[in-house]
């Protein structure tokens, strides 16, 4: 709130002493030099003062008590009050000094009402009730311009905001904090540079609209938001955005967002980890359902985040990618209701992997054990080919559960094993590469699921146990030594495998 007094008194009520006691010869009432005050003073507005304030949401005003009429006030106590109603009184916001402090942050009509008490207390005046009108703050110019040009960076805002962001820009590398702890501002970055990057630091949440931003840095991430509240980043309509980072540097990515991200607008970005990963997010990341088209390549993971991964519409593609695709790491200490969840409700992601022993979707447990991450596929479709070079990576890993589907909705899954086994150089273990992984129980409700195991001692399915509760379960195993499912126990074994409504097709099973 922003307190302005740019007058002393912006209001004032008088205190006047209007009565007295009077002689009259035919009565026992004191003489004149006898008389004594027989009630309190009256309050009423000073000389010129209009009995109705305005003022704006989140502005002051001082409220005070003078006396215009040489009355001494001193030894008074008062007593303020302020309510949305006539009958101010029956709000008890007493203040005891002469003065008072009107601070309002929503528009609206307040009555104000003041009450004085001698020191003795033998005389209480009468209330003094007034209006107050609250209007809406003027609005502020909260967006500020980045804009790349070569070698050049340039920064446009309203004089309104200079109080609140300090930035410093050498070449194209731009370097802004924002200070505002109150209001939500919105950064329009746009341009082009082949040698430029953003770093941004605030401890408030904010946006960002990427506007045709074409940024690749060359000593170290391309935008690295240090702010751990909620980031909004629209990708603008009609926009093609791209970032890449430098191939040295202590960056943890090409996009780096310390706090928890939500992205919507129909725009496309492209980004490409040189050092590490892609995108990465400390805690959850969000797609909405209006969202563009996203791809990510990358020398580690393609999108990297904590918490949980939420997706309700666009289009994800991850190729080129050296780690593992889609990556949700669980926060032992977060207090997030989804924490360890990866949630696909819409939306499309698309994975072609490579790198041996990786995973394309993986969902970790936490680093205590603390969480039970249960990965839902909801909605929408993933389509995953693992290469022939892809030794041992897996398509979809859970540490906990793996539903995919429900009674209503019905997304599809279409993975493709291509990959042989990987042998581990330290322990010499052999492990499969696998179409779907389940550390705990596969769920398959509804939609429509086909994984095929064509690479030589692949697997389609590897989980503790199988529910088929509806939709269709494909698994086919045409790679030499291959198999179709691997369960903890046999499949006459309930604990094992329950087919409740879904249709399970497979002609290898192992246990």
């Amino acid at each position: 709130m922003k307190h302005k007094f740019p007058l002393i008194l912006l209001a004032m009520i008088a205190l006047t002493n209007l009565a007295v006691g009077c002689h009259d010869d035919d009565s026992n009432e004191p003489t004149p030099s006898d008389t004594t005050q027989t009630k309190p003073p009256v309050l009423k507005p000073a000389e010129g003062l209009v009995q109705n304030l305005t003022t704006e949401a989140g502005e002051a005003i001082m409220l005070k008590v003078v006396a215009t009429d040489g009355t001494d006030i001193t030894g008074w106590s008062f007593a303020w009050s302020k309510g949305t109603d006539t009958d101010a009184l029956t709000k008890d916001d007493q203040q005891a000094t002469d003065t008072y402090i009107f601070a309002e942050t929503v528009a609206g009509t307040y009555y104000v009402a003041v009450k004085a008490t001698n020191a003795d207390k033998t005389l209480t005046t009468d209330a003094y009730t007034f209006t107050v009108t609250v209007n809406e703050a003027a609005p502020i110019d909260s967006t500020v311009y980045i804009k790349w040009s070569g070698m050049t960076a340039t920064i446009e805002m309203a004089d309104d905001l200079s109080d609140a962001i300090t930035y410093e820009i050498n070449g194209a590398d731009v370097v802004l904090t924002n200070n505002n702890v109150e209001n939500e501002f919105l950064f329009v970055l746009s341009g082009t540079s082949q040698s430029g990057s953003f770093t941004y630091n605030g401890t408030f949440k904010t946006s960002f609209q990427f506007d045709g931003l074409n940024l690749t840095s060359t000593n170290g991430g391309a935008i690295d938001i240090q702010c751990g509240k909620r980031i909004k980043l629209n990708l603008k309509d009609g926009t093609t955005n791209t970032l890449a980072d430098a191939t040295t540097g202590e960056q943890k990515a090409a996009f780096n967002c310390q706090g928890h991200m939500e992205i919507d607008g129909s725009g496309t970005l492209s980004i490409a980890g040189n050092r590490r990963h892609g995108l990465r997010t400390k805690e959850y990341l969000q797609l909405k359902q209006n969202v563009g088209a996203i791809g990510v390549a990358a020398a580690a993971d393609g999108i990297h985040c904590g918490e949980f991964f939420l997706m309700d519409g666009g289009e994800i593609t991850l190729s080129g990618i050296s780690g593992d695709g889609l990556q949700v790491e669980t926060d032992p200490g977060s207090e997030e209701v989804l924490n360890g969840q990866f949630i696909m409700n819409g939306g499309s992601i698309n994975l072609i992997m490579t790198a041996e022993d990786t995973k394309g979707i993986r969902l970790d447990i936490d680093s205590l054990n603390q969480t039970s991450p249960v990965m839902k596929i909801l909605g929408g479709s993933i389509t995953v080919d693992l290469t022939s070079t892809a030794l041992g990576a897996k398509a979809i890993a859970s540490d906990g559960d793996l539903i995919i589907g429900s009674s209503t909705t019905n997304p599809t899954v279409d993975i493709n094993v291509a990959a042989e086994t990987f042998t581990d150089p330290t322990t010499s273990e052999e492990n499969r590469a696998t179409g779907i992984k389940a550390d705990k129980t596969l769920t398959i409700a509804g939609g429509t699921t086909t994984v095929i195991a064509s690479g030589k001692k692949s697997r389609g399915v590897r989980a503790a146990k199988l529910v088929a509760a509806g939709g269709t379960l494909t698994v086919k195993n045409t790679g030499s030594k291959s198999q179709g499912i691997k369960l903890d126990g046999a499949k006459t074994n309930t604990d094992y495998y329950q087919e409740t409504g879904g249709t399970v097709n497979c002609t290898n099973w192992k246990y």
